[in-house]
């Protein structure tokens, strides 16, 4: 019993440390969740770190685009994808939610522009083909500005110039026929410096307002004095100054386009700022004329007909363009003045001082108006002239007249000065046809038809005359003793060619009589001295000797 009381207490202080060892340790195996715990938030975190930022995309037409598969683009590097595409609420556009690189944060500003990159066929040529098997993607251009954005507008275009570049914005502002389409160029002599941005129509006006730019350093090309015109291509004309063809660049010849220029007589003017407007004009001799904007209206009272004047045809003084045709007729059914014919036509013309290179200075239109009234007392008139056989185009005329009987006195029409005017050209002509056709008809015609009858009777004699003439003549031709004419004459001219031949050199007869001819030569030569004897004395044809004396006769002797 004693030994067991020490095992006894030896053992009670062994239960009394199993009971405190729960306060004094921590299992081991909690550390293994703690550590799974804290590697779970450290990925969550770096997961959400590289993911990115979301952006919303909106855009009018999604096709080509597909969740999960569509890229963006910069520089042709991947820098998003697009993860969800929607209707919107009011179904009128598609919402495409992406996810950009985590590194891609500072490319989404306010300016930066997104466009869809596809299979393109334009003015241009073929663009985008490596998205036949690629697929479409949506490309990204940088802006630079400062202010971050989260959504944005897709176009379906690509821009026409990218945000931030050098350049010059202008707007041009035109009537509906001269409206132009996004993309078309802008050339300067024929070489393209820019491009349309924008092109809208404002119904409240009723006009076109274009946003232009121009690329640096073609920007310095522009001033106050520019003037833009639309570029159709082929300008074909053919008017009262001649046939004319103007041809742009192979682009504008598809497409058309615009193009800019200082006139000739104007200075090249000063820069011009951003957003500065300027009037689109039709053609370029339009943008010419709206350069004159400084002019005297007048109305010619034309008793002529004016076919084929028509508004822009010139005004000239002796070759020399003066101003305009503004309207042909104007003003047609107002009151005429009194005393002139009530069925003048009112053409309004326009006299431009600028036109003789005053540009630059200051011009007192009233002051031009008393000149011009000078001229009229002087003897200075309009009149309608052709300035082109061919199509018949007329142009105004100006000159001094200083036959004219009737003194100049100042009329209005319509509330505008009435420019004198007198009758030229086919209208002159016309009025000499019509005096010379009234001496016709005042000649006494019945005395000419008389002395006419009596020479066409006198005419059918001598044709009868003649008539039988010629059947006589038909007659002695078919006569059959005439016919054998022809065979009895051939007959005699073989005989003569016969009796030719004879007397050939070659022939027996020819030699015949060149023989006889030398003999009788010889005799000739042989008888000359005795000619010549008898000539001297001719006595020596009966008498041996001249020297001998005369005989003396004698009788016989018996």
């Amino acid at each position: 019993m004693s030994e067991e009381n020490p095992r006894h207490d030896d053992a009670s202080p062994p239960q009394h440390h199993a009971r405190a060892t729960p306060q004094a340790r921590v299992s081991p195996i909690w550390i293994v969740p703690i550590v799974a715990l804290l590697i779970g938030a450290w990925l969550v975190y770096d997961n959400y770190r590289s993911r990115g930022p979301q952006i919303t995309l909106t855009i009018s037409n999604a096709e080509g685009i597909e969740a999960g598969s569509t890229l963006i683009k910069t520089r042709n590097v991947e820098v998003g994808r697009v993860e969800q595409v929607h209707l919107s609420e009011d179904l009128s556009t598609a919402v495409i939610t992406a996810r950009m690189g985590p590194d891609n944060e500072a490319m989404l500003v306010e300016d930066s522009q997104f466009w869809v990159v596809k299979p393109r066929v334009g003015r241009e040529g073929i663009s985008g083909l490596n998205t036949v098997l690629s697929g479409a993607y949506i490309q990204l251009q940088p802006g630079e500005s400062e202010i971050e954005a989260r959504e944005f507008e897709v176009s379906d275009q690509p821009p026409v110039a990218p945000a931030g570049a050098a350049g010059l914005r202008i707007n041009l502002i035109s009537q509906l026929g001269n409206s132009l389409r996004v993309g078309d160029p802008v050339t300067y002599q024929g070489y393209t410096v820019g491009r349309v941005e924008e092109a809208d129509f404002d119904a409240t006006t009723r006009r076109m307002q274009h946003r232009v730019f121009i690329e640096a350093p073609y920007a310095s090309l522009v001033t106050d004095s520019t003037r833009f015109w639309s570029a159709s291509g082929i300008d074909l004309r053919l008017d009262s100054e001649g046939f004319r063809v103007n041809v742009e660049s192979f682009e504008a010849l598809l497409g058309g386009g615009v193009t800019f220029g200082v006139p000739e007589d104007l200075p090249l003017g000063s820069k011009v700022a951003a957003d500065t407007t300027f009037t689109l004009y039709p053609d370029e001799d339009t943008a010419r004329q709206g350069t004159f904007n400084r002019y005297l209206e007048y109305v010619l009272l034309v008793d002529d007909s004016v076919r084929g004047l028509t508004k822009g045809a010139p005004v000239e003084f002796r070759g020399v363009r003066l101003g305009t045709v503004a309207a042909v007729p104007w003003n047609f059914t107002a009151e005429q003045p009194g005393g002139r014919n009530g069925f003048a036509i009112p053409v309004l013309i326009r006299i431009e001082p600028q036109r003789l290179g005053i540009e630059n200075q200051k011009i007192d239109l009233e002051q031009w108006r008393d000149r011009y009234e000078r001229f009229f007392e002087l003897g200075l008139r309009a009149t309608l002239k052709s300035g082109n056989l061919l199509t018949g185009a007329l142009f105004v005329d100006l000159n001094f007249h200083s036959e004219l009987e009737e003194k100049y006195a100042p009329l209005t029409f319509a509330e505008q000065r009435v420019f004198p005017t007198t009758s030229g050209g086919f209208a002159l002509i016309e009025s000499q046809i019509t005096s010379l056709l009234a001496k016709l008809n005042d000649l006494e015609v019945e005395p000419l038809l008389e002395g006419l009858d009596r020479n066409l009777a006198a005419s059918e004699a001598m044709l009868e005359e003649v008539r039988t003439l010629s059947a006589s003549l038909r007659e002695l031709v078919e006569a059959p003793g005439t016919r054998e004419v022809p065979v009895n004459l051939n007959a005699t001219l073989e005989g003569l060619r016969t009796t030719l031949e004879g007397l050939s050199p070659e022939s027996s007869a020819y030699q015949e009589l060149v023989g006889a001819t030398q003999r009788l030569e010889r005799l000739l030569r042989d008888l000359q001295p005795v000619a010549r004897t008898l000539s001297d004395n001719p006595r020596a044809l009966l008498f041996d000797s001249l020297d001998a004396e005369d005989p003396v006769p004698r009788a016989p002797r018996e």
